[in-house]
């Protein structure tokens, strides 16, 4: 008969190997752990007063236990069985709970904790659940440009190492794009890695773009699940070079069209706006009925007039798209008649004429030495004070740098013209005799006397102002004396005299001298009777000193006396 110990060893084998053991009313119980994280899985079982040891195990797809820890109650031991993919991996606890260090895809398996009595076996299984949060979704193999009407690869989304798989989503400017026959086609697939057991996921756009997808964005996200429900990850954004047809050509000047004058360098520019643009165009110019093909830029040089007109330009496999521009080469012409160094006589009639000629109207500017002159000049009859140097300068207001001047040195030649004047001082002693000279160029004077008289003051001129200077004498004559002026230019010496009479000199000087001999007899009597009063005050002076001076003596004289007194008495 078997004894009790060897039946219970029997029983409790047989609870370990049997697939018919005693299970409790737990339910089911997952832990969800990230990918490298470890993983902890308590018993959820109340160890029993008659427990033997603990165990762990999982189970294969097929059923099968695997066991891979165990603790005894008794020794406090900790033994691991020999399975290779939780070598160093595992840590059972004093309370049977176990932990999984680094977890792994492979790890996601159903775990079951036994507890062993004598008599029974307790299980509590447990799920585990691994996530792998997959990499930042990227839009790879990217068009270099989208053509609008066709339907082209835009690019990949690609997502790595994810646990489970996850879905990529397609966005444009933010809003989810959706399939579409013939404008949206989108093909995803998935690969597993047979080591790892992670996901790379691929998706791949192709997409019909129009005009308004220029500068456009476009994204992708990744959804998949993790520890915590599910999550989402977007890629960076991406923005594609549209290409698209030129609907329309425009033409530019270089310069500005209001700013061409004759001599400048004109620069022809056509655009197309598509996208790239068109590189090479149709160039037509006044009169020419053939283009001219060059790149987006023609440069006509040195324009003269003529080439004012209508220019056009056009594409070159679509002459029927055009642009055309009207140019105006301004000009300006000025004619000054006559002009330069022009000598004329005082007294002739001399017109002038300033001639314009230009694309639009002009301003009119008259100078004459650097002096604005309200009016353009007129000559009737010439004077000197219309000689100088006179501009006639004109501009167009709106075109910079056009302006045009002609200049005429106006010379007004004349012989001289004299003409004498006489001034008596009121005094009657002297006389001014004034010689006014006219004429171009500036004639010399030279004086001369004839009779007898002294020159008071030496010939005096004045500044030679318009043609007109004049010369003067001061002279006190003895006699009537006649003044000859002569002045003489390169055109003709030209003589005028004048008399000058001495009589009202003579008399005046007459009376002035007997008037002065009063004078000086008058003075000399003054005189006289001033040094006889003189005399007899001074005799009086005399006589009263000498008895000022007696009565002093005296009164000296009785002091000593008193003294002498004052001494014998002592």
């Amino acid at each position: 008969m078997e004894s009790k110990g060897a039946s219970s060893c029997r029983l409790l084998f047989c609870l370990l190997v049997s697939s018919t053991v005693f299970r409790p009313g737990l339910g089911w119980y997952t832990v969800n752990s990230a990918y490298g994280d470890t993983i902890i899985m308590p018993c959820r079982l109340d160890v029993p007063q008659n427990l033997m040891f603990g165990k762990w195990k999982y189970e294969k797809p097929d059923g099968s236990p695997v066991f891979i820890a165990f603790r005894s109650s008794t020794k406090k031991s900790v033994q691991y069985d020999d399975v290779p993919e939780y070598k160093d991996r595992l840590s059972l606890s004093e309370n049977y709970t176990l932990s999984i260090s680094n977890a792994r895809i492979s790890d996601e398996k159903r775990f079951v904790c036994m507890l062993v009595t004598e008599d029974n076996v307790f299980e509590a299984p447990t799920i585990v659940k691994v996530f792998k949060q997959p990499s930042k979704p990227e839009i790879v193999s990217k068009a270099l440009f989208l053509e609008t009407e066709q339907l082209k690869k835009l690019g990949d989304c690609i997502s790595e190492d994810s646990y489970p798989d996850g879905n990529i989503t397609w966005y444009r400017n933010g809003k989810v794009l959706h399939p579409l026959e013939g404008a949206v086609v989108i093909i995803f697939k998935k690969e597993m890695d047979p080591v790892t057991q992670l996901y790379t996921m691929t998706s791949t756009l192709e997409y019909k773009t129009t005009k308004a997808d220029i500068q456009m964005p476009f994204t992708c996200s990744v959804t998949y699940y993790g520890p915590s429900g599910q999550k989402t990850i977007h890629s960076e954004q991406a923005v594609f070079d549209i290409y698209y047809p030129t609907e329309q050509v425009t033409i530019q000047v270089l310069p500005p069209k209001n700013a061409i004058k004759e001599g400048d360098n004109i620069t022809l520019k056509c655009l197309g706006n598509g996208n790239p643009p068109p590189e090479e165009f149709l160039f037509y110019l006044p009169g020419q009925p053939e283009g001219i093909r060059s790149s987006n830029t023609y440069t006509l040089t040195d324009v003269r007039r003529n080439a004012t007109g209508d220019y056009k330009c056009s594409l070159i496999d679509k002459k029927s798209m055009i642009a055309s521009t009207a140019i105006t080469v301004h000009y300006l012409d000025l004619s000054l008649n006559p002009s330069g160094e022009v000598t004329r006589q005082i007294g002739d009639a001399l017109p002038v004429s300033c001639t314009i000629s230009a694309s639009r109207n002009a301003t009119v500017v008259w100078m004459k030495d650097n002096i604005r002159l309200r009016s353009s000049p007129s000559f009737s009859s010439l004077h000197y004070q219309d000689a100088g140097n006179y501009v006639c300068e004109t501009a167009l207001q709106e075109v910079e740098g056009l302006k045009k001047r002609e200049s005429l040195t106006l010379i007004v030649e004349g012989k001289p013209q004299i003409k004498m004047t006489k001034k008596t001082d009121p005094s009657g002693l002297s006389k001014t005799i004034i010689c006014h000279v006219e004429g171009f160029p500036k004639p010399a004077i030279q004086w001369t006397i004839t009779g007898s008289g002294s020159v008071i003051n030496q010939t005096e001129e004045s500044p030679y102002i318009n043609g007109r200077y004049y010369s003067k004498i001061i002279i006190s004559p003895e006699e009537n004396v006649t003044l000859t002026c002569t002045a003489e230019n390169q055109l003709e010496r030209t003589v005028n005299s004048l008399n000058v009479s001495a009589n009202e000199n003579r008399e005046k000087v007459n009376d002035q001298a007997k008037l002065i001999v009063g004078i000086v007899v008058g003075l000399l009597l003054a005189a006289l009777v001033a040094g006889v009063v003189y005399w007899l005050y001074m005799k009086k002076s005399k006589t009263a000193s000498k008895h000022v001076n007696k009565d002093l003596g005296n009164m000296e004289e009785n002091k000593k006396l008193e003294e002498n007194n004052h001494k014998t008495e002592a």
